[in-house]
């Protein structure tokens, strides 16, 4: 038998490549991905996988083709544009999921054209090349802070932590914020050495926490997963995120 040689299709990544290293291979700004075939949909049926919570995840990993990609390594925005993708070349535009509506509360099923959620808009000749590291100067307190855009290893990581913490937390408060915040602060004022810049973190006033959060959503490429919602029970018009689960990638699922 001939070798099979199977499909596959080349997107444009919201990074456009601008803070991978030069000789990573998404630096191009694009990744090539397979069409999904039935041997991908194994792996959307997988009771295992579903359980662990890592179904979507092991699917995009089994879809890349772009050699020597390491999923881990995309940006949290580069990694949301593969979804959508993945999802567009194996099931097409339309997705149908049910929404809660804000208002109200209530359910209803919509349909949105994949095909219609945009990049967000990023100024890339602000940063230097190649360098996943960005300066803001907190308003209140004054201080430097250097941080980094998180990739999908960082963000799988502090989630990790959380549901740790989670599972022996006694109490009502959760660290979701300074979590977050200790993966991405590289430094403050110069100061590199965890523990103290751990300190220094929690320490942070809320108005620059908040205000350093709004900056980095700013400048991170990504995916507007949002569209416009309008709820027929109670007329509430607003963006609201498309729910994403297995049946995003298996309309019909019932797994």
């Amino acid at each position: 038998m001939s070798e099979i040689v199977f499909p596959t299709e080349v997107i444009e990544l919201p990074s456009k490549g601008w803070f991978y290293p030069p000789d990573h291979p998404l630096a191009s700004g694009q990744i090539e991905l397979y069409y999904m075939t039935a041997k991908h949909e194994d792996i959307l049926t997988s009771p295992n996988l579903i359980r662990k919570g890592i179904v979507i995840d092991e699917l995009l990993k089994a879809l890349i083709a772009t050699k020597n990609v390491d999923y881990s390594d995309l940006f949290i925005g580069d990694r949301n544009a593969v979804m959508i993708a993945a999802r567009i070349l194996g099931y097409g535009k339309r997705y149908e999921p049910t929404v809660d509506c804000p208002n109200c509360e209530r359910s209803s099923d919509v349909e949105v054209n994949l095909e219609e959620l945009n990049e967000k808009e990023v100024e890339f000749h602000e940063s230097q090349r190649g360098i996943n590291a960005f300066e803001f100067e907190l308003p209140m307190s004054k201080k430097k802070v250097l941080f980094k855009l998180l990739t999908y290893r960082d963000e799988r990581n502090a989630q990790k932590e959380l549901e740790a913490l989670r599972k022996v937390s006694t109490g009502d408060v959760t660290t979701e914020v300074t979590t977050r915040m200790r993966y991405s602060i590289v430094a403050i004022d110069g100061e590199r050495d965890r523990a103290p810049l751990i300190k220094l973190i929690e320490a942070m006033p809320a108005r620059d926490a908040v205000a350093l959060r709004e900056y980095a959503r700013k400048i991170n490429p990504d995916i507007d997963l949002s569209f416009d919602f309008e709820c027929p029970k109670c007329q509430y018009t607003g963006r609201v995120e498309v729910p994403i689960d297995v049946t995003f990638f298996w309309p019909n699922s019932r797994v």
